[in-house]
């Protein structure tokens, strides 16, 4: 097998992502549907593909703090420390989000948001300089896949690009979740 070019499935990802595409690709966790996190038409299609009422509110990614900073109206101190010391990849509940699709965002008024650890995911946001989605690959209420071969034929069909990337890895896990309240509450919602 040849050689993936990195880059052309970079701007491949940006065209369907442009174009509120949905992708299926690798994350620093399980595969992931994306899309543009500040089109609320994109967002929909998620949701639908998922079968999964947009009450439930999804993760996105963000390729660095800057970019967190712009889409959280404050960033909880603690939540560098979060990030700086954990051992895996960690999503971070923050209040008051902005600049992102009103249906992403939970009715509480919050928003999951993890920065990307993996390389592609932080090449790909920071290229398409805005927030993706990254919500398991699987319909609600089944099971997350461990691998790319577990991915059921409805989301694999259901997508508009499936990112050549990272196929063979096995066993990735879902990030952990903790909730930071501007009050100072912190929550462990997923270990």
């Amino acid at each position: 097998m040849s050689k993936i070019d990195f880059s052309s499935e970079l701007n491949t990802c940006i065209e369907v992502l442009n174009r509120g595409g949905l992708i299926l690709y690798p994350t620093d966790t399980v595969w992931g549907i994306g899309c543009d996190a500040t089109n609320e038409n994109a967002v929909k299609k998620v949701y639908a593909l998922k079968q999964r009422a947009d009450s439930k509110a999804l993760i996105c990614l963000v390729a660095n703090d800057a970019m967190l900073e712009r889409h959280v109206e404050k960033v909880p101190e603690v939540a560098y420390d979060i990030m700086d010391l954990s051992t895996k990849p960690t999503t971070i509940i923050y209040d008051q989000p902005k600049g992102l699709a009103k249906n992403l965002v939970a009715s509480d008024n919050t928003i999951a948001i993890r920065v990307a650890s993996d390389k592609f995911c932080k090449y790909l946001i920071g290229k398409f300089k805005k927030p993706i989605v990254s919500t398991s690959a699987n319909i609600a209420g089944l099971a997350t896949p461990n691998s790319f071969k577990e991915i059921d034929q409805a989301i694999l069909k259901g997508v508009d690009y499936v990112v050549n990337l990272h196929r063979e890895i096995e066993n990735q896990s879902p990030s952990s979740i903790i909730k930071l309240s501007n009050d100072g509450t912190v929550k462990i919602i997923r270990k």
